[in-house]
């Protein structure tokens, strides 16, 4: 909860109550003034949701103090707790606004009838998880999963959807009717596949090839088709 008054001319003072973030970090009184940033500056969020990134990754949600995260970002933890009043506020926005749980609203240039494995490769790409942005949030995702419920959640949401998406391409580029059960056999595999390539660098071994993934799927289903 976030409450302001004024301490003095052209000086805000920001009074946070910590509801209860899990973390055994409460927000106290801070001063969000004579930072050089505004509690209207959206550059100062962005900032701040980078260091997040970069030391949840690093280093994981539990280890990483709001403190730090201020520090990295060059702005008063008052003014952190400004934007996000708990810190599971910070862990929560990253998923909703930089890997969000539904990530593609259209298949519009994605799926083409009759090329099922290109389709697949252009899902793919249009997601975008093997990006190195999305890497580093992928790594916050698959480590924090086991014990955080609403990081738990996103990930089987984000599973979720893309199991639709990847039924969908394969439905719309399919020249054949496909058989329900086969198709979400194959489109399982897909997404397995394509989680396990956008989380590779944390395991020893060769990259998975999501091309030839692809070709595999697509042939599979149009030999049983």
């Amino acid at each position: 909860m976030v409450r302001v008054c004024r301490a003095g001319p052209g000086r805000t003072r920001t009074h946070l109550l910590d509801s209860g973030s899990g973390s055994g970090e409460v927000a106290g009184t801070a001063d969000v003034a004579g930072t050089g940033e505004g509690a209207g500056t959206g550059e100062a969020r962005e900032r701040i949701l980078d260091a997040a990134e970069d030391l949840f990754a690093a280093d994981g949600y539990d280890a990483t103090p709001t403190a730090r995260i201020a520090r990295r970002a060059a702005v008063a933890k008052g003014l952190l707790f400004y934007y996000f009043p708990r810190k599971t506020d910070l862990l929560r926005t990253l998923f909703a606004e930089r890997l969000p749980a539904q990530p593609v609203s259209s298949l519009v240039g994605i799926a083409v009838e009759g090329d099922m494995a290109g389709s697949l490769v252009r899902l793919a790409d249009r997601i975008g998880l093997t990006q190195h942005h999305s890497q580093v949030l992928s790594e916050i995702l698959f480590r924090e999963a086991s014990t955080h419920p609403d990081v738990r959640d996103h990930l089987r949401a984000l599973h979720t959807a893309l199991m639709n998406l990847t039924e969908a391409v394969l439905d719309a580029a399919s020249p054949l009717q496909l058989d329900g059960g086969q198709r979400k056999a194959a489109a399982g595999t897909f997404v397995a596949v394509l989680l396990h390539e956008a989380n590779f660098h944390r395991f020893d071994g060769p990259v998975p090839d999501l091309g030839a993934t692809a070709e595999i799927v697509s042939g599979g289903l149009l030999t049983h088709g």
